[in-house]
């Protein structure tokens, strides 16, 4: 079973399953991302999901942690079956930082509206109704959101809850040409706090920060916009100066 935890520090998330679960969920965000330049403008944040698949896709290869977890067999169920079997089930597991995983979180939603509006005209396509509602690849997505969902809901108050999901749950699209270097600003700010309590207290100012795109955020668009012109690239391929903390304490 899929299952995403708060990490002990509050640094981020850790997303842990079984080889098929995380496989699963790899190769539904892998569908609904699309390819390479498919979505335009939201290729900052195509990269930043597949950032997120990438250490998806490592932890069921065995390159991060692992984990036994109990599977509800012991030895009176055994020997009702008359056969033995392991106790534990083996779950890898990976972690995101709290601020990036926030940000996949509701990329995620204009990549399923995108998604299924390439495909609700597919001669092949299996629309169960307009909004491919019962689409697998779409299900597999909200579960992973809402798993995340409530991991906030465990990790900050119901006030600071409640303004965060207003915050990220817009009417309009806003990771649409989103210059995603600011995330990594708010990544290594949110990481350079060491106390637990602090950082539940600053994630809903992340948040805002985040989505409201103010004059900070204006700023690194701009120096980001300014340097791919220099050197004739893409925003995409420039990089910030700042680099995230050796040592994390999760």
């Amino acid at each position: 079973m899929l299952t995403i935890r708060n990490t002990p520090n509050l640094a981020g998330i850790a997303i842990s399953g079984d080889d098929q679960d995380l496989d699963t969920l790899y190769l539904a965000l892998l569908m609904i991302v699309g390819d390479e330049g498919e979505y335009g403008n939201y290729e900052g944040a195509r990269l930043r999901i597949l950032g997120v698949m990438y250490d998806i896709r490592h932890a069921f290869q065995g390159d991060r942690e692992f984990e036994f977890v109990d599977n509800g067999m012991n030895a009176d169920r055994m020997r009702m079956l008359e056969m033995i079997t392991p106790d534990k089930n083996l779950y890898y597991k990976c972690q995101v930082y709290y601020p990036e995983a926030l940000f996949v979180t509701m990329a995620i939603n204009d990549f399923i509206r995108l998604y299924a509006k390439t495909h609700a005209k597919s001669a092949t396509y299996p629309l169960v109704d307009k909004k491919n509602l019962w689409d697998a690849h779409i299900v597999t997505a909200r579960l992973f959101q809402s798993l995340i969902a409530n991991c906030l809901k465990e990790a900050v108050t119901e006030a600071s809850y409640k303004r965060i999901v207003n915050l990220l749950h817009n009417d309009y699209t806003w990771t649409d040409g989103y210059t995603t270097q600011y995330l990594d600003m708010l990544n290594i700010r949110y990481l350079e706090i060491g106390d637990r309590e602090q950082r539940a207290k600053e994630l809903s100012l992340i948040v805002k920060r985040m989505t409201e795109k103010g004059k900070e955020y204006r700023q690194v668009e701009e120096g980001v916009r300014t340097v791919a012109r220099e050197h004739h690239c893409s925003v995409e391929e420039i990089r910030l100066i700042e680099h995230y903390p050796e040592k994390i304490e999760w």
